[in-house]
């Protein structure tokens, strides 16, 4: 892919595959955490980037606020050319044909964030309950802007819960109204998972997950969210039209979906 012979990806971005080992861990595990995907400087870069458009569109924390204001910025590679980068030709997209197939699209790009004072929990869900794509292999990627741990929130998940496969999602209703989903699982085997800045935790659709919130006094809990999907992935909960999103790796079928990409 054309990141990997820029100088400049290479200076931001640390590129590997997909080890025998790892993808059987995933199968049979439903995640894994790769390890400093983004270099010091891309850290860095990314984080300006990003607090430069939070700060621009959401203003300072406001406790009264509604959680889509206090937690998500979506599309944000429209306004950060390194998120940009790292999406389209960074090292996620390079492995993606080894966990969805040789034809991948980027289906979601956005901030979710949880700023000091910000304790407002998210309740046990899969990403495909909000957004429920056929078929369903889609790739939950979320890379840390910064160390967090259990006390600004970090994530937990409940490993093999991917096994069960699709469980409700949100209705039409509950999608107008912004009613956020919230799963009764058993949690017996529910763990967290803490990360350093430049890790990325990925995961599959169905992997159940929820976060607490950020009690610390000192530290934000800033990720960023980015979803790959098969490339001719449809959403269920739109009468089976495609998922549009730039293909990042082989082609898909859909002339909407190939004049979407042209238009990025």
């Amino acid at each position: 892919m054309n990141g990997i012979s820029n100088p400049a990806h290479r200076e931001l971005f640390n590129f590997r595959r997909l080890s025998d080992e790892d993808l059987g861990f995933y199968r049979d595990q439903g995640y894994l955490v790769l390890k400093s995907v983004l270099t010091p400087a891309g850290i860095r870069r990314m984080v300006d980037e990003s607090m430069a458009a939070w700060t621009a569109e959401k203003g300072q924390y406001e406790p009264t606020a509604t959680w889509l204001k206090n937690a998500l910025l979506t599309n944000i590679h429209h306004r950060s050319r390194t998120v940009r980068d790292y999406y389209f030709e960074g090292p996620l997209p390079y492995l993606m044909d080894q966990l969805i197939g040789p034809n991948v699209k980027g289906a979601t790009s956005q901030l979710t964030f949880k700023m000091r004072g910000n304790t407002k929990p998210f309740a046990w869900h899969q990403d495909n309950g909000y957004g429920e794509l056929e078929p369903y292999n889609a790739v939950t990627c979320l890379t840390a802007l910064e160390d967090n741990d259990p006390e600004t929130g970090c994530l937990w998940i409940i490993p093999e819960s991917h096994r069960q496969g699709q469980l409700a999602g949100m209705t039409d209703t509950d999608r107008k109204s912004g009613t956020e989903i919230a799963l009764k699982v058993d949690q017996s085997k529910a763990v967290t998972m803490p990360m350093k800045a430049g890790d990325c935790l990925i995961f599959s659709c169905w992997m159940l997950h929820k976060s607490e919130g950020n009690y610390s006094k000192d530290h934000d809990r800033r990720v960023l969210f980015l979803r790959y999907a098969d490339a001719d992935a449809i959403e269920v909960y739109n009468d089976g039209k495609p998922r549009l999103g730039r293909v990042v790796r082989g082609q898909s079928i859909f002339p909407e979906v190939t004049a979407f990409e042209q238009e990025l």
